[in-house]
């Protein structure tokens, strides 16, 4: 009924929570060592991913609840806000089923970067050792 709401709330955090940390990054204007730059994959890259996937997925569901009636385009919007009892019942999913897909969207986000950041030192050491066998 309307669990999109939940990671569509998420989604609204991690767009803040970026862009204030893209404005601190552009603020910086110390030079970084090259090198580390290669290692490691920006905080707030990352966070880009999480954002997308967050905003993605809201919108397939949004998307899914208009295809089978239960978000209209006239107030109250969710048509599960038509009585009491429905509505109780819509903050339950909220509560359970949209709680879930927000925790999973960031857990897979989390691998995700754990396996970057293993990818990228596999890749600098190659690097490494391959220009030390030059």
């Amino acid at each position: 009924m309307a669990c999109f709401l939940v990671p569509t709330a998420e989604a609204v955090v991690v767009t803040i929570v970026s862009k204030v940390l893209d404005h601190k990054d552009a603020s910086k204007t110390q030079e970084v060592d090259a090198s580390k730059i290669s290692e490691k994959i920006p905080f707030a890259r990352k966070l880009k991913w999480l954002n997308g996937m967050l905003w993605g997925g809201s919108a397939l569901l949004a998307f899914e609840h208009v295809w089978h009636g239960e978000v209209t385009p006239w107030f109250p919007f969710l048509t599960a806000m038509g009585s009491e009892a429905d509505a109780m019942e819509m903050f339950h999913e909220m509560a359970t089923a949209g709680v879930m897909m927000a925790v999973l969207v960031t857990a897979v986000w989390g691998i995700m970067c754990v396996a970057a950041d293993i990818i990228m030192k596999k890749a600098a050491k190659k690097e490494l050792a391959g220009g030390k066998a030059s």
